[in-house]
């Protein structure tokens, strides 16, 4: 892979080339995708959506949208910090234009979308989802379906949905939000579909991040930027592109560090506790005056923090720089944090995090809530919209098709279009929307 093409200008539609040297610096295209996002009805839906605990109504416990704020702030640094050394390295992209800011922006945008598909109640929805299909009512359409399609479904994946949400083509409305491709490409984690479920030990091979129904464009975007291809006998699979490991590690940085936080406000790890494996993490370079002169326990938390979200920028910058050549080529199989320095004192703080806040009782509870409500909101929402298509609509189901958004009301020809349009409509509401939906459900039978 190589610099040039994976800083592709394109976006859907295009007939001419777009240099980067051209560009207007008062209004970059890159940028022109992160206010695209930042303006979106889906990006603000995350405003209600769970990062820890579902449903929570405290007000210092981060959302989904505080959760994509930072970590977009976090991979700018990220990406300028990186941005300034390949300039250095690769002077023929600042002949064509690019600068350091580029890639904080390109970084930036992927990383304020990253969690822009995940449904409400956190990743348990994405499970409920699944489960609908594979142990769930949903079996029934299995028979009907490819193995691929079948895959999506049981695997329903809040990556592939953001895709699906930032591309797709509605009516009047061509190519989504038509981002940038060097940004749809920083986007997707897991440039593949859901089979071969996870055929090597490539980090990028995780997860699937693209749904059948956005093959076609995907197949676009990697080839415009370069991205190497490794599916074998037809199926679908690329090396992911080299800044996907820069919105990786600042999504890894902010949920190592500020859920841990959350936990601590929350008061369901002990603060003297909690604060020490902080410390561990930061202890080459604390000021431990400055830190014993906080009085209280937020400056103290806050203090290290920002120690610990430093450190980690740096180290993360460090691991990716060291390892250019080999991410180009592909054969990068680590995440940046995985191999770094301070693995053992964030795998730490990740089991401790387990332990206390992500197995806590007041997450599993609000959790098998989610299942419940996300269950019955498909189980009526495929039910009328598949009876719509087969002409055998009850009153019941014209009730139900009145919630739905206009453009569900008609339902797609294909089986498989119809019913992943109905789970991306579930996966795109907020916890709280999903909640009154499922009492104004259960009040009506």
């Amino acid at each position: 892979m190589n610099w040039s093409q994976l800083l592709s200008l394109k976006r859907f539609g295009d007939t001419q080339k777009r240099l980067r040297i051209n560009q207007d610096e008062t209004r970059l295209g890159f940028e022109v995708d992160y206010d695209r996002i930042i303006f979106s009805d889906s990006f603000r839906s995350l405003q209600d959506k769970t990062q820890v605990v579902p449903l929570s109504k405290t007000d210092f416990v981060h959302t989904r949208l505080t959760h994509s704020l930072e970590v977009s702030v976090v991979a700018r640094s990220l990406g300028r910090i990186v941005g300034e050394q390949v300039l250095k390295k690769h002077p023929n992209l600042a002949d064509e234009g690019y600068k350091m800011n580029d890639f904080g922006a390109i970084v930036a945008t992927a990383a304020l979308a990253h969690d822009i598909g995940n449904p409400p109640f956190g990743h348990n929805g994405e499970k409920a989802i699944g489960e609908y299909f594979k142990h769930g009512n949903g079996q029934k359409y299995k028979e009907q379906l490819t193995s691929k399609q079948w895959q999506d479904l049981i695997d329903f994946e809040g990556n592939a949905n953001g895709f699906k949400i930032l591309t797709e083509h509605k009516e009047g409305i061509e190519g989504g939000l038509r981002l940038s491709y060097a940004t749809l490409g920083t986007f997707i984690k897991y440039p593949k579909e859901s089979l071969p479920k996870k055929p090597t030990n490539q980090i990028s091979d995780k997860k699937f991040g693209i749904f059948q129904s956005e093959i076609p464009f995907f197949k676009e975007v990697a080839q415009e930027l370069g991205l190497i291809a490794t599916g074998k006998d037809g199926n679908i699979a690329y090396k992911r592109h080299p800044l996907a490991y820069l919105v990786e590690a600042a999504d890894d940085i902010c949920y190592t560090i500020i859920d841990f936080e959350d936990g601590i406000n929350l008061g369901l790890i002990e603060e003297e506790f909690a604060l020490e494996y902080l410390i561990k993490l930061v202890k080459d370079t604390i000021d431990s005056k400055k830190y014993h002169q906080l009085k209280y326990k937020k400056d103290r938390l806050s203090y290290l923090r920002a120690l610990a979200i430093g450190t980690l920028i740096n180290e993360a910058a460090s691991v990716f720089l060291a390892n250019e050549v080999a991410i180009l080529k592909g054969e990068y199989p680590y995440s940046l944090l995985e191999k770094c320095k301070y693995e053992a004192q964030i795998n730490d703080i990740i089991r401790l995090s387990i332990e206390k806040i992500y197995r806590s009782r007041e997450v599993i509870e609000k959790e098998l809530a989610g299942y419940t409500i996300i269950t019955k909101l498909l189980e009526v929402f495929l039910t009328a919209s598949n009876n719509k298509h087969n002409n055998c609509l009850s009153n019941y189901d014209k009730l139900i098709l009145h919630l739905l958004p206009e453009n569900l009301k008609e339902p797609n020809e294909s089986l498989y279009l119809r019913v992943l349009n109905i789970c991306n409509y579930v996966a795109s509401l907020t916890d709280g929307f999903a909640l009154q939906l499922f009492e104004k459900l259960n009040s009506k039978q």
